[in-house]
């Protein structure tokens, strides 16, 4: 028998996967626009509510400023890892910028729903007069911002940023319909206390926002598989010349790379009929959305189990 030595390969699917320069570049512009529209958004808020009082307006604004600062951390680390990176130090660039970027944006977001809380407890123990009209214009100029932020990202298919910077920003509208919606309570009912209950209700959707942020870049830096293992399993072991699955791991560098290895037993006897179940299983890999698999094949021999406990996790 021709026994087939065991194979490693890097799958190139980049353009099945559109990880093209073209689409990241047009990505970081839409995200850099993104980011200096809800900048000016939130330096418009903060005074407003400042200015007039408005604790739910102050809410309003560090949800801006969360997303506006979620927008260029991805800016920033997609320029980065378009850029810069490149060469053998780097074995997958430096995407992992990407969930990093992502984990310091939830962590620092944090103290701001204290403050918002802080505040909004104090002005429900005394309540303050607002500046009505004054921060209703400003409210509305906010939901103005996220409708323009909006109509820059949509269009053609958006990238996973892109995607979470749109559900953001349909997050920011609704807090400034909130502001809206209360600062006018306010006026027909007098209620002033509704003020820090809108910004207590805006703090709990940045929180909510902050931890879904959190636990998306935690599960890629803790290295949970993306794919379900038992169904990859199956599939490969459906692929001809594929005799049993030894060893499968999956993990991603970043939100759009996905990672993967396996070691698989064949009863292929030559090197051409090994590099065809090679090519085969990359196939049915990058289906699955794989972007980058490693493949070793091993034939079965006697001293087969005693391999894979010294080499297998």
């Amino acid at each position: 028998m021709d026994e087939p030595d065991s194979t490693a390969a890097e799958d190139g699917s980049h353009e099945e996967h559109g990880h093209g320069h073209g689409t990241s570049s047009r990505s970081s512009r839409k995200l850099a626009a993104v980011s200096l529209i809800n900048l000016v958004g939130f330096v418009a808020e903060l005074a407003g509510g400042l200015l007039f009082g408005s604790v739910a307006l102050l809410g309003d604004a560090f949800h801006m400023l969360f997303d506006a600062l979620a927008y260029v951390m991805a800016f920033v680390a997609s320029f980065v890892a378009e850029h810069y990176g490149e060469g053998d130090h780097w074995s997958y660039g430096l995407h992992r910028l990407e969930p990093f970027a992502a984990f310091l944006n939830g962590v620092l977001l944090l103290p701001m729903v204290g403050f918002i809380l802080w505040e909004s407890y104090q002005r429900f123990l005394d309540p303050v007069t607002i500046g009505t009209v004054p921060t209703l214009v400003i409210a509305t100029g906010g939901l103005l911002v996220n409708v323009g932020s909006v109509y820059v990202l949509q269009g053609g298919e958006m990238s996973l940023n892109e995607k979470g910077a749109f559900y953001h920003l349909l997050g920011d509208a609704g807090g400034s319909v909130a502001v809206i919606v209360s600062v006018i309570a306010i006026e027909v009912t007098g209620i002033r206390v509704i003020d820090p209950i809108a910004a207590g209700l805006i703090a709990v959707v940045i929180t909510w926002s902050a931890l879904k942020v959190l636990r998306g870049s935690g599960v890629i830096f803790l290295q949970q598989s993306p794919l379900e293992h038992d169904e990859v399993r199956d599939v490969l072991d459906d692929v001809d010349g594929v005799t049993d699955v030894e060893d499968l791991h999956a993990w991603r560098i970043c939100s759009q790379i996905t990672v993967a290895t396996t070691h698989l037993e064949t009863d292929v006897e030559t090197m051409d009929e090994a590099a065809g179940v090679t090519d085969r299983v990359h196939d049915e890999l990058a289906h699955l959305g794989v972007d980058h698999a490693t493949v070793e094949l091993c034939p079965g021999y006697d001293g087969r189990d005693a391999h894979l406990n010294t080499h297998a996790h």
